[in-house]
């Protein structure tokens, strides 16, 4: 008997594909956020681990938790009521309820920065192994699932799919967060550093812009590519024109390595 292969319609298609690239970016903005706390801590700057730290909880508590609350009312329920699909979301949940956890955690950790990173560092490494649970199960699932749509379940779902958000939004923050502020201070060297390399290349420019959207006036990011990534870098000035200088640490030929500096006005 041969099995029948169900092609999904295209607005189900283009939805599917929008909530993998909006995964992408929040994976981006919380690495951004994991790794100025940990950059922070590590040149031993309390005061700008802190504001990490605030500014990582309040991303959480605004976007990372709606998100995964809309998750369960939109996308889950259809996802549950398959066969293949009951146990697999159950697992999901509880994914969410660690994620929760976690997130308490970081909020609560105030004067204990080496507990925080720790707990940053288990938030990140939870929260992308369940966004690959969920472009590459669930997501697949419905799409093949006969009589649901995947774009009727998320229409109008602003926390799935980030329509609407403000993504460049400028980061918040006051002095020794690594924000410029009226005294004129801005980050100092030893920006964080994002590996491109191990990014899948579908949504490696979404979770690069997702990441460059946490950089405070005055900060910058270190890119790490495996080639030289001038479309990127068409890409970035065309989103955020002006905004960012370039500057090459190494050039190839087996890694080329960027310093992304944010204006500090």
């Amino acid at each position: 008997m041969t099995d029948v292969v169900i092609a999904p319609r295209e607005e189900d298609a283009r939805a599917a594909e929008a909530v993998k690239q909006h995964h992408a970016q929040m994976s981006g903005v919380l690495a951004g956020h994991v790794e100025r706390l940990v950059a922070a801590v590590t040149r031993s700057d309390a005061a700008a681990a802190e504001a990490a730290r605030e500014l990582l909880s309040a991303w959480c508590e605004g976007e990372l938790l709606p998100h995964a609350k809309a998750e369960e009312a939109a996308l889950y329920p259809a996802a549950q009521r398959t066969v293949e699909g009951r146990l697999l979301v159950e697992g999901m949940v509880a994914e969410h309820e660690t994620i929760g956890a976690l997130v308490r955690a970081v909020a609560a950790g105030a004067g204990d920065l080496v507990r925080v990173v720790a707990d940053a560092a288990a938030l990140r490494a939870v929260f992308e192994s369940h966004l690959a649970k969920e472009n590459d199960l669930v997501v697949p699932l419905l799409l093949g699932t006969p009589g649901v749509s995947v774009a009727a379940l998320l229409g109008g779902m602003h926390e799935l799919l980030g329509e609407g958000a403000d993504h460049a939004a400028e980061p918040t923050g006051g002095c020794g967060s690594g924000h410029a502020c009226s005294c004129g201070e801005v980050d100092p060297a030893g920006h964080p550093e994002l590996d491109a390399r191990t990014i899948p290349h579908s949504i490696r420019h979404a979770t690069i812009f997702g990441a460059l959207e946490t950089v405070p006036a005055g900060g910058g990011l270190v890119l790490v590519a495996s080639h030289d990534p001038l479309p990127l870098l068409a890409q970035l000035e065309q989103r955020w024109p002006g905004r960012f200088s370039v500057t090459y640490e190494e050039r190839g030929p087996e890694v080329w390595r960027l310093s992304l500096a944010r204006a500090a006005a």
